[in-house]
């Protein structure tokens, strides 16, 4: 990477590179390109996680899986992080932990009192310990979720306070659709998660 080079820069560079190539592609290019860098899968085994699960496991089962234990998730969630694991046969799921949670909210009340506080402790802080020697992680968010989403790129810069801890999100379904992610659930025939059978819109 050229000296003096931005994460805005690279991110600028790389979404004009690769702004014609599908979800695959771009997952493809982006576990390659030394201008990404390290990267990693960050998942939390939800709804419609298993689309990029089973995209990494196709290109390199090898990728680093981030998979953040809040310790309050569904107990579901926690058997189906291990049975897609299995099944995808991923070779490097991390399960990302908070150090000090059972310390600072021993009755796991803190979410009633204060969600930042709580999401800060069980989220933010374990996943910026785990992307400490990443330049960038694989997301899933798309730009149907929502409309601050509706012009998301394949690829977009982390802006932390830090300049220093900069990091690119690569989004290679940034512009799939709803139908798009069950329409190659069931054309792979990938397990969902058993929530959704139940009517859970989405699981976190």
């Amino acid at each position: 990477m050229p000296l003096n080079e931005t994460v805005q820069d690279r991110v600028a560079a790389l979404n004009s590179r690769y702004r014609h190539h599908g979800a695959t592609a771009v997952l493809e290019h982006a576990l390659a390109d030394p201008q990404v860098g390290r990267i990693a899968l960050v998942s939390s085994f939800g709804a419609e996680s298993v689309v990029l699960l089973h995209l990494v496991s196709i290109l390199d089962r090898k990728t680093p899986v981030l998979f953040i234990d809040t310790e309050m998730l569904f107990a579901e969630t926690l058997v189906y992080q291990q049975e897609v694991a299995e099944r995808l046969r991923l070779r490097n799921v991390r399960i990302i932990r908070a150090d000090d949670s059972e310390a600072r909210d021993p009755s796991r009340s803190m979410h009633k009192r204060n969600v930042d506080a709580c999401c800060a402790m069980r989220k933010v802080a374990p996943l910026r310990r785990a992307l400490a020697d990443h330049s960038g992680w694989i997301t899933g968010r798309k730009r149907f979720q929502s409309g601050t989403r509706a012009a998301l790129p394949h690829f977009e810069a982390d802006e932390p306070r830090d300049e220093a801890a900069a990091r690119i999100k690569i989004n290679p379904l940034a512009f799939w659709s709803a139908q798009d992610v069950q329409d190659y659930i069931e054309e792979n025939n990938l397990p969902r998660h058993p929530l959704v059978a139940r009517g859970y819109p989405s699981i976190g």
